[in-house]
């Protein structure tokens, strides 16, 4: 008898709906075409041992299993729920007429219990696309695809749950999620706030800056001075996510299988932090099968690379490209997939081996050129995507003993929101641009419109303070968005000379 199961794979951030057809005849065979790889095969085993512990057993007869299409590989074990249904179906120990009118995905523990898959969301995304009536999986992954509506999703505990269900027996507990109240419940819950910061008010302005209007930011600076604990508070002065960009991001980190079981949708702007030890592939994204690295999982949200120079340079490079396109690419011989990186890169470094170049009361100890040689270990390309430069300096202890609350992440946040609400207004006839850090040249010279005045403070500043002709176009940009603060139409001096300070590693004597 031949009987047809719905499962799915994930291609990207996308799925693919997997057809997998169980044909049961006279024989003693098992044959599983395809292309399943290794833990797809292995589901014999454990489909085996969880039918025969809960009372069921796979015929002694030809099985044949094929997932169509055939030219796409089928990875993981979330396809032993498909496969064992399949079977029962076939075999005619469940009823398989409801059979193909779900998908049904989850790995098999041999008690017959079920773990937990990766891409609940997008998996069922896809289902409603195609019109199927529900979507059965682990419990765990339950809440995580019930936000797609027009759905009806079944989280299950065990396989013998579905054979109940398939047989009339018992009926399966519906997951409902109200998506909406589920994504405003949880807007702008932070647990860092800029509140707790003790001075530093110009780095504070700097990454309000930043925040606004969308640029990269590094800081340089001693060990201790509150680098770190100010790059951790950025995304609460981001604006919130919108429900698509939550959409967006609970996606990737569905494929990533990161999702927590409790939590059915991101609401807030991610924050990834990995170590200077991460490989190439970990930080992008890819591998042998790909998977999304930290620049996706950082979608919409804030990257934060510690300890920059200490990263390996391939690393660092490979990243260039996403940073300008918003997305990279994974090619492989059999196939290329993209994954989104729309993010805010924030770096910290310490300004030399030591870390007490510039310190206004510790003295560097590093040989001569040592300096000059550890920030020659960040390629000037890399630099050139990074808009603002802060030099960050200890506080003293009076700031530190102030016990008045500083501002609140929330007042900040409401500057930059009116200030990127500017910038969409600016931007709205072009596609894809939400802010001044996302601006091209030939925009540039429209929009950045400078007077006299603010040419002539440019020139001397280009001339005295030795700044590189790279500076030119991330002053511009920066001052237009510190006028967008301002609720300024025009870029004034002022704007300007504060964006000039904003470029310390460009000075040609830094580090000398």
């Amino acid at each position: 008898m031949l009987v047809k199961t719905f499962g799915s794979a994930i291609i990207g951030v996308n799925a693919i709906t997997i057809t997998v057809e169980v044909d049961i005849s006279r024989g003693v065979m098992f044959h599983m075409v395809g292309l399943p790889d290794s833990a797809v095969k292995e589901s014999h085993q454990r489909i085996e041992a969880a039918l025969s512990n809960n009372g069921y057993k796979i015929p002694g007869k030809q099985i044949t299993i094929n997932m169509a299409p055939a030219d796409i590989r089928k990875e993981g074990s979330s396809y032993d729920l498909t496969i064992a249904t399949g079977i029962l179906a076939a075999s005619e120990q469940i009823q398989s007429q409801e059979v193909g009118k779900y998908v049904i995905m989850g790995e098999l523990s041999l008690d017959g219990g079920l773990q937990p898959i990766k891409g609940a969301l997008p998996i069922a995304i896809q289902a409603r696309k195609e019109n199927f009536e529900g979507f059965i999986l682990p419990r765990q992954n339950a809440r995580e695809a019930a936000i797609v509506n027009k759905l009806t999703v079944y989280g299950v505990d065990n396989i013998k749950q579905v054979i109940d269900f398939f047989n009339g027996k018992a009926e399966l507990e519906e997951t409902l999620i109200n998506t909406r109240d589920e994504f405003f419940s949880c807007l702008n819950k932070y647990e860092f706030d800029f509140s707790d910061v003790k001075g530093q008010e110009n780095i504070k302005r700097a990454l309000e800056i930043a925040a606004a209007g969308g640029h990269n930011v590094i800081l340089i600076g001693p060990p201790g001075s509150g680098k770190t604990m100010l790059a951790k508070r950025l995304p609460s002065i981001l604006p919130p996510l919108n429900l698509n960009e939550a959409l967006e991001t609970t996606k990737i980190h569905s494929v990533a299988g990161k999702m927590h079981k409790d939590k059915s949708l991101i609401s807030i702007r991610p924050y990834r932090s990995p170590h200077h030890t991460i490989s190439d592939a970990g930080l992008v994204g890819g591998g042998t099968f790909p998977q999304p690295g930290e620049i996706s999982m950082a979608h919409n949200g804030v990257l934060f690379l510690d300890e920059l120079p200490e990263f390996k340079r391939s690393v660092l490079e490979v990243m260039r490209q996403p940073m300008e396109d918003r997305v990279v690419t994974i090619s492989r011989a059999r196939i290329s997939v993209e994954y989104p990186a729309s993010f805010m890169l924030v770096a910290a470094m310490n300004p030399c081996p030591c870390g007490y170049y510039n310190h206004p009361e510790q003295d560097c100890v590093c040989a001569p050129g040592i300096v000059q040689k550890y920030l020659n270990k960040i390629s000037g390309p890399l630099l050139d995507r990074i808009d603002i430069h802060v030099e960050v300096v200890p506080v003293p202890f009076r700031e530190l003993a102030d016990l008045r609350e500083g501002e609140k992440s929330e007042k900040i946040r409401q500057r930059v929101e009116q200030t990127r609400q500017i910038q969409n207004d600016r931007y709205q006839e072009f596609e894809g641009m939400h802010c001044n850090a996302q601006m091209s040249t030939k925009q540039l010279r429209k929009i950045c419109r400078i007077n006299e005045a603010g040419h002539q403070i440019l020139k001397n500043a280009m001339e005295k303070l030795s700044l590189s002709a790279r500076a030119y176009d991330r002053i511009l940009k920066v001052s237009r968005t510190i006028a967008d603060l301002d609720n300024s139409p025009d870029i004034k001096a002022e704007h300007l000379a504060e964006a000039i300070h904003y470029r310390s590693l460009d000075r040609e004597n830094w580090g000398k």
